[in-house]
This record gives structure tokens, sequence and C-alpha cells, in this order.
């Protein structure tokens, strides 16, 4: 179970709705199941339908964690105007099977969780939000 604190989810939410109509996307980072902080990343996508990272901002965001003696928990990133579930987009992008892939729906205010496998099979893991 992902353990998210309500004043993360606020930072997501913040950032999605700034965003919007685009997907906003970033790092979750913390210990264990914990969030601890919410990393910005750029969709270099500019799209409302997936994202991508920068790899420059991908590469600050694991030395950020790091030095705070953090790991990047989960990929997170926005719907804007639809529930939140993996599309079958965001399951082919999925390509590391040791992170979680969260995502928040404007739509709805939504929040779910997720993992995908090697074969890109989806499990669904709970959020607790703190």
């Amino acid at each position: 179970m992902l353990k998210l604190p309500k004043e993360i989810l606020e930072r997501i939410k913040c950032h999605g709705e700034n965003e919007a109509p685009l997907e906003a996307c970033g790092y979750l980072a913390g210990e264990g199941a914990e969030v601890k902080e919410y990393i910005i990343m750029t969709n270099t996508d500019k799209s409302a339908e997936h994202f991508s990272f920068d790899p420059k901002e991908q590469f600050a965001a694991v030395k950020t964690a790091r030095a705070k003696g953090q790991t990047l928990i989960a990929v997170c990133h926005t719907h804007p105007a639809s529930p939140a579930r993996m599309s079958q987009e965001d399951i082919r992008l999925a390509n590391d099977p040791s992170v979680k892939y969260v995502i928040l729906s404007l739509l709805d205010a939504g929040i779910a969780c997720f993992t995908v496998d090697k074969d890109k099979k989806l499990i669904t893991e709970k959020v607790e939000v703190v």
C-alpha cells in the first residue's frame, strides 16, 4: 500500500490543474512505500494523452532523491479528462516493473496506483492518503 500525504496529493492536483489540458507528470520519492516528496517533471510530449520525461530531469530527480536518502517510488501523472486508470498507452510505456505508477484524475479526483510486470500484466495497489 502506498502512503501518500494529503499535502503531496494537493501538490500533484495543483500541478495537474496548471498543466491542463496536458498531462502533468513527476516522480514520488520516499522511503519504502511512504511518499515524502513530489518531484515535478516536464511532459516533453506536450500531450493530453501521454507523457515522456526529459532524461536530464530524470537524472536530477534520482540525484535529489538519493541526496535525501530516498528512492523514486513511483511515476506519477494526471489524466485531465478521464478516470484514474492505466490506459493502453500507459501500460505500453510502463517499462520499469520496480516502480509504481500513480494516476490522479482531474475529472473526478480519483487516485489509483498500479504496478506493471515485465509481461505487461497490470496489478492494482491501494493508496492511503495520510
